[in-house]
């Protein structure tokens, strides 16, 4: 590892000014910049204090969903980047009464530097891009989360030190953040497979992109319905609620029908030896994942996970945001 004062914090100048709402519009080699940049963000930020890269910007945080991640990581990670972070209650703006994503997305741009924003529509975050000025950021949509796919990413490699071989397991819903999962994947090469229920599939469409970018990098998708198929072998187990926020009604039908899919020491039996769990958080424990799983202390990187959220945005928010 190079000296504290060797560390050089390089924003991917490539990204300077763009949008991120999928990790499938940027290239392989942006991906692993902005891993590469995450770690020498953390490990710089926790020795000496994060630079203030983004002194005098501004991020407007827009929130349609609740959360405690999202809100806190970006937050925080403005504020040690000497930036602002401010949030907004998508019912208290006037976006909440009726007006357009267009005129927010142009009354937005004149006041700040990026907008983040936490949707509950993916095409209402692509309208807000389509007219906005500055930088818009998918905090989470119905299709994709980037910003958790990066942390997970950067959590891979500092418990791995290396993508290389490496097979990662997703279990449960063919969701958000399965779909950013495996095209993070696909990106840095390692294998990944979804295990979902019939009708619970990951979107065809997204699946596809991703396995284009798979085979340029030597890498397999998989879907699946098997789980143990899926954990066979695995490197990294992944998994995510079975009911999300807005599907509070089908919370029965869904527990019938993720029977088999929990992840519990008989499932993980599969997976290698050193296998590590993840989980985009927050974890119904003894639904999707056991206790002994997700609090195995030999295993499980949740948290190790969460606190990347911050530093895998930082480096995000430095790349689009910094002169």
């Amino acid at each position: 590892m190079k000296l504290l004062e060797e560390i050089e914090l390089q924003p991917v100048h490539t990204l300077k000014g763009k949008h991120l709402l999928s990790l499938v519009d940027y290239t392989s080699d942006e991906i692993k910049q902005l891993v590469e940049l995450a770690i020498k963000m953390k490990i710089v930020t926790k020795e000496s204090g994060s630079p203030k890269l983004l002194e005098g910007k501004t991020l407007a945080m827009i929130f349609e969903k609740n959360s405690t991640r999202t809100r806190v990581s970006f937050e925080v990670g403005m504020h040690q980047l000497g930036g602002k972070g401010m949030y907004m209650n998508a019912r208290d703006l006037q976006i909440g009464r009726g007006e357009t994503v267009h005129d927010t997305a142009l009354v937005l741009s004149g006041y700040v530097d990026g907008i983040m924003i936490r949707a509950n529509e993916h095409t209402m975050v692509q309208e807000l891009a389509q007219y906005s000025k500055v930088p818009v950021i998918n905090g989470l949509t119905d299709v994709s989360h980037p910003c958790q796919a990066l942390a997970d990413l950067e959590t891979i490699a500092e418990v791995k030190g290396s993508f290389e071989g490496l097979k990662v397991a997703y279990i449960g819903d063919g969701n958000n953040v399965a779909h950013s999962l495996v095209a993070a994947c696909a990106h840095v090469g390692m294998d990944s497979v979804i295990a979902a229920p019939v009708g619970y599939e990951p979107d065809p469409a997204v699946i596809a992109k991703v396995q284009q970018i798979a085979a340029s990098n030597g890498c397999t998708v998989t879907v699946t319905t098997d789980p143990v198929e899926a954990v066979k072998d695995a490197d990294v187990i992944y998994s995510d609620v079975w009911t999300s926020m807005g599907q509070e009604e089908e919370a029965a039908k869904r527990l019938k029908d993720f029977e088999g899919y929990q992840i519990n020491e008989e499932l993980v039996a599969h997976a290698k030896p050193d296998y590590m769990f993840l989980h985009c958080l927050p974890a119904h424990r003894e639904e999707e994942v056991t206790a002994a799983v997700i609090d195995n202390p030999e295993h499980s990187y949740i948290f190790h996970q969460a606190e990347n959220r911050m530093h895998a945005q930082k480096a995000v928010l430095v790349s689009l945001l910094a002169d």
